[in-house]
């Protein structure tokens, strides 16, 4: 009952996967003891999450499988429970037929068993279908029909979505009017209930309804309702992964808000409209972020419970331990039950361990008495964000139109772009043929397609682009490709040839424009560090490694093993020569003393976790990175995964250790494949590797959107601490000058050698 509580929880929070694997846990146990009523509920609760991720054919398997349960017990309320779940099933399909043959039959037991409420939900999902189907007089026949049924027997919780429905086919009917009034009813009862997302989604119907009539302000005022309820929701999660979950399920209240501003702007373009739209764009996203980052320097455990900070402490040893035992299972003859066994493992204890970290924050007075930070207006972020030579590029993508706003100190002008599903649709080609080995070499190819993508981008902000260096604050696709690679939008005529952005501009990528006024306020009073460089390159990934000489632990066989598995998880166990090359040109333009090393099997995770690295102002890693976009907290670094003895160690570096780091240091420099990238949470953004490591005290990374060539990163970096070291660039300049470097090189004029890096965060 518990697991299912659990599982339940993460549901109602929209958090589906944990959810999921939850449920199926608790259904392992419900048939191991024999309880037909858990498994039923279980499966049933199981359908309905597959019906959300679109596994219609698994949905519908385990929802017959609980129907069937039902039916052998005889028991007719979870029956038609389930055939609920089928009836949506199938709507969600849109195949309608074998819905009302569903729906039928919840009637047919609501007769035998002369349950009028079974006859008002069998009636109410008929209404639904026939909605989804577009015949409105059969629909409101039939909710007109349920609704007199739930009136008569006093079930308000089921009078009111009946209430929502009969207003949308009011709407779709065009009577907006009735609408309105039927809407009203039911935001009344929501109110009774005490139901909160019952009530935003009816004030939604309500704003979208006036917005159609033509009554803006009224219309912005119920949206502004919903969302104020909506933020006092997200507040009290505890839990920052639930609390983005949640938030990722109501982006489309704040796509409408954002929307409707614009359409008002148009109307009255003298009036703040825009400048409110940009709040509320920055209100939508990276919320958690920002509270993370406000929370990092508080000391939030002192006052806990010291009971709750050692169950901490011991889940985190668990996950080190299961770790350690991953990677000794790998080495050997690796059975898989048994590694699906220890991420299985691996899986509860991390949802355990951020239980925890969410019982800590509710319980602590330190976190309490934080003032959660509030988005920037726009005022503010010309004030605490702009300088005079840069320029904010802020997108937001939407389903029927996408919006940008360019922001300099002075002034900010919008403009309307086409719709999300075209703006990604040429993003991902431009990634594509940048990436692809097949394309990335093409020049003209690529010009091209950059060319296509840079029109839509940023030729309606040509004119305000002069020199500027630019603050990208993208959104959905475009958070996966480097602006540093696209046209210049005077040079996307046919015959100009290939000049990308980089030429003119620095630019520096944020999750959102608040993000910098935080990271600014938590570092405002630190000292610079007394050094200048922590180097850590060129880790031990296998036995085979000849550093790894007269130690013999394991059999060829063995490591040929463990090699296919590394590649099944998606990562190359090869060594990285070039990481040491990279390093031996950084430490040449460090003195000795003002710089400290770590090659080999010294390269792993007890000189990350080393609080010696604080003492220096650039954290560089050089070695292989791995992201997870499904589960972002199992993204990550790999250290030395081989100690001197010879013997297999955990030297995974993942999201979770990553924030517990500390390292308040200037910059870190990931020098490995893929760490900018991690799971894009709508409303939060990336969430990956860079928000650890700011998390853990820096206010900027540099980190590679792709696979990179070793080569050319090599390359890269030693001409990017060249221009920081030698020539007194900041991280940004320097960036862009490595950049600009390989660009004239006849080898490596492919952004796919040199575009991948990007900076993210501070950049004075």
């Amino acid at each position: 009952d518990t697991i299912s509580a659990i599982a339940t929880f993460y549901e109602y929070l929209g958090d589906y996967q944990p959810s999921l694997e939850s449920y199926q846990q608790a259904l392992a146990i419900f048939r191991d003891v024999g309880s037909l009523l858990g498994q039923a509920q279980t499966l049933d609760s199981i359908a309905t999450i597959y019906r959300i991720q679109e596994k219609y054919k698994r949905a519908l398997k385990s929802a017959q499988e609980a129907e069937e349960i039902w039916e052998k017990q005889g028991n007719n309320y979870g029956q038609v429970s389930t055939l609920s779940t089928i009836v949506r099933i199938y709507e969600d399909k849109s195949d309608y037929q074998p819905a009302l043959a569903a729906v039928d039959k919840i009637l047919s037991l609501g007769e035998k068993f002369q349950q009028t409420f079974h006859k008002a939900i069998g009636l109410a999902l008929k209404g639904k279908i026939y909605l989804a189907m577009e015949d409105y007089d059969k629909a409101l026949t039939s909710y007109t029909e349920a609704l007199e049924i739930t009136r008569n027997i006093g079930n308000r919780k089921l009078e009111a979505p009946i209430l929502d429905n009969i207003g949308n086919i009011y709407k779709s009917s065009d009577k907006p009017t009735k609408a309105i009034d039927s809407y009203q009813q039911a935001l009344t009862l929501w109110e009774q209930l005490g139901d909160r997302p019952g009530q935003i989604k009816t004030r939604f119907f309500i704003a979208e309804t006036q917005r159609n009539q033509g009554n803006l302000t009224i219309a912005l005022e119920t949206i502004e309702a919903a969302l104020d309820i909506v933020e006092s929701q997200r507040t009290k999660i505890a839990s920052s992964e639930l609390r983005a979950s949640y938030f990722a399920t109501v982006q489309d209240y704040y796509e409408f808000y954002i929307d409707l501003l614009m359409e008002l702007h148009q109307q009255q373009p003298n009036k703040d409209y825009e400048g409110k739209a940009l709040q509320a764009n920055e209100r939508s996203r990276a919320r958690t972020l920002l509270e993370i980052l406000t929370e990092a320097n508080a000391d939030i455990r002192q006052g806990v419970d010291p009971e709750l900070l050692r169950q901490e402490k011991l889940l985190l040893q668990q996950l080190e331990a299961l770790e350690e035992r991953r990677v000794k299972l790998l080495s050997g003859e690796t059975i898989p039950e048994q590694i699906k066994a220890i991420e299985q493992d691996r899986e509860t204890i991390l949802r355990q361990y951020q239980q925890t970290q969410a019982q800590i924050r509710a319980t602590s007075p330190r976190y309490a008495a934080l003032t959660q930070p509030q988005p920037l207006t726009l005022a503010e972020i010309q004030k605490k964000v702009l300088d005079d030579e840069t320029l904010l590029l802020q997108y937001s993508l939407g389903e029927k139109r996408s919006y940008l706003w360019a922001v300099s100190k002075t002034e900010i002008n919008s403009y309307q772009l086409p719709p999300r599903t075209e703006i990604e649709k040429a993003a991902l080609e431009f990634r594509l043929t940048i990436t692809d080995p097949r394309d990335r070499e093409n020049i003209s190819n690529i010009d091209t397609t950059t060319d296509a993508l840079s029109q839509i981008l940023l030729e309606p902000v040509a004119d305000k682009l002069k020199e500027k260096r630019l603050l990208i604050v993208s959104d959905g696709m475009l958070q996966y490709i480097p602006f540093a690679a696209l046209s210049l939008p005077a040079t996307t005529s046919e015959n100009a040839g290939y000049q990308p952005l980089i030429v003119n501009h620095e630019i520096i990528n944020l999750p959102s424009a608040s993000t910098v006024a935080i990271l600014r306020k938590e570092t405002a009073s630190r000292q610079p560090a007394p050094k200048t460089v922590a180097i850590i390159a060129d880790p031990v990934f296998s036995l085979e490694d000849e550093r790894v000489s007269g130690v013999n632990t394991t059999s060829t066989a063995s490591i040929s093993q463990m090699t296919r598995a590394a590649r099944d998880v998606g990562i190359k166990w090869e060594r990285l020569p070039g990481t040491r090359e990279e390093a031996e040109a950084i430490m040449a333009l460090v003195p000795e003393g003002e710089r400290t090393e770590s090659f080999d099997f010294q390269a792993n995770r007890e000189t990350v976790n080393s609080r010696e690295l604080g003492k220096y102002r650039i954290l560089h890693l050089a070695t292989h990175g791995f992201a997870n976009s499904q589960k972002p907290e199992l993204s990550g670094v790999v250290m030395s995964l081989v100690n001197k003895n010879g013997s297999w160690q955990n030297g995974f570096l993942r999201l979770n250790d990553i924030y517990n780091l500390s390292l308040p240091v200037e910059l870190v420099v990931l020098s490995a494949c893929q760490t900018a990238l991690g799971k894009n949470i709508r409303g939060e953004g990336l969430v990956g590797l860079t928000r650890g490591f700011m998390y853990a005290g820096t206010p900027r990374v540099i980190a590679s959107l792709w696979r990179v060539d070793d080569v050319a990163t090599a390359e890269l970096m030693s001409q990017f601490y060249q221009g920081m070291l030698e020539d007194g660039f900041s991280p940004v300049e320097a960036l862009r000058e490595a950049q600009l470097q390989l660009l004239q090189e006849e080898g490596s004029k492919s952004p796919y050698y040199w575009a991948a890096f990007t900076l993210q965060g501070e950049w004075h």
